[in-house]
């Protein structure tokens, strides 16, 4: 028996497969990129986690003087009287002297990761004003040297001609600097005060400037290829010829779309200003005692690496966690908005 047939001009209605819409498309094609960036970045555990760690740690410091008075002491508050005077480490016991003394620094419900040696200060808390002092030197540099970079390297990839190499020997030179033994002469000789500004405040913003100032040249480079690229789009061909001026196609046309690989260099160049601030305190051209610092804490537990090895474990754990988390969730953002990496 065969199949009954159509009238000649009728359609046979089909129905439209599982996620299509009736134009056709699938509901994955109308999703903009940022929604697909943060499917991507869900799917992304490791990600997620070091972005929950990020989010952790930036409110530890925001609230480390209420974190420091619920569970610690404040950082610069000495306790000699739980220190053995001639060692210099905790006792096991401050009201049994005789017990000797305790490798771990005395943790416990009053000093959750025990107490300095020699002064006996909190070490929880300092580590939390450590982390404020870090993230705000990491954070300022950023947004200077993302400020200087996408400004010079927007204007030398759009201009082109004499303007981008100009700007690109400069970005040459910077480079060249050394950064580390400029960053120790600098801070080695700055007065005591300028514009108002002494002590840790002036040292704070020194450190800012030179990470800041001296390293804008690795963003400016990234917003100079991208800009080439984008100029010769479409959409900045016809700004142009509507007669937009070069300031109207820079901000509207050009800028937003440079804001994904900013943010995503930005989230990858903060772990490397909170090694370099690490590091310039750990050489003592850093910030000033008493004020706690990551890497001051690490120069100070050298002398004590073997009657009290909690006392470089704790913040050099601070520091690795620290930069961690933003290196794996700098990682995530840049697989995320990556338009190679499939759904």
């Amino acid at each position: 028996m065969s199949a009954p047939s159509h009238a000649p001009g009728a359609t046979e209605e089909v129905d439209p497969e599982p996620g299509a819409s009736a134009s056709g498309r699938s509901d994955a094609d109308n999703r903009s990129l940022r929604q697909i960036a943060w499917q991507r970045l869900r799917r992304d555990k490791v990600a997620m986690v070091s972005g929950i760690v990020v989010v952790l740690l930036i409110l530890a410091a925001v609230f480390a003087p209420l974190l420091s008075k619920w569970f610690g002491q404040p950082p610069t508050q000495f306790n000699q009287d739980l220190i053995n005077p001639s060692l210099r480490v905790p006792y096991l016991d401050p009201d049994n002297p005789e017990l000797g003394v305790d490798r771990w620094g005395g943790i416990s419900g009053d000093h959750l990761l025990g107490v300095e040696p020699t002064t006996g200060r909190d070490l929880f808390s300092r580590i939390l004003y450590g982390a404020q002092i870090s993230l705000l030197v990491a954070f300022l540099a950023t947004l200077v040297c993302v400020a200087l970079g996408t400004l010079l390297g927007i204007i030398a990839g759009y201009m082109g001609g004499w303007v981008d190499t100009l700007i690109s020997r400069t970005m040459d030179i910077f480079l060249a600097f050394p950064l580390v033994l400029f960053a120790i002469a600098l801070v080695g000789v700055i007065p005591q005060g300028i514009l108002g500004l002494t002590g840790n405040g002036l040292r704070i913003g020194v450190i800012v400037f030179i990470i800041g100032f001296f390293n804008w040249p690795y963003v400016a480079r990234i917003v100079r290829g991208q800009t080439l690229a984008l100029r010769e789009r479409e959409f900045v061909e016809a700004a142009k010829s509507l007669g937009a001026s070069n300031r109207h196609i820079l901000l509207k046309e050009i800028l937003p779309n440079l804001v994904t690989p900013i943010i995503v260099y930005a989230t990858l160049l903060i772990p490397t200003n909170i090694l370099f601030e690490a590091a310039l305190s750990f050489l003592g051209v850093g910030i000033e005692p008493p004020t706690p610092s990551w890497g001051k804490m690490l120069s100070e537990a050298v002398s004590f690496y073997a009657t009290a090895p909690y006392f470089f474990i704790f913040p050099g754990l601070a520091i690795f966690i620290t930069v961690l988390a933003f290196n794996l969730f700098g990682d995530g953002l840049r697989d995320a908005f990556d338009p190679k990496t499939s759904d």
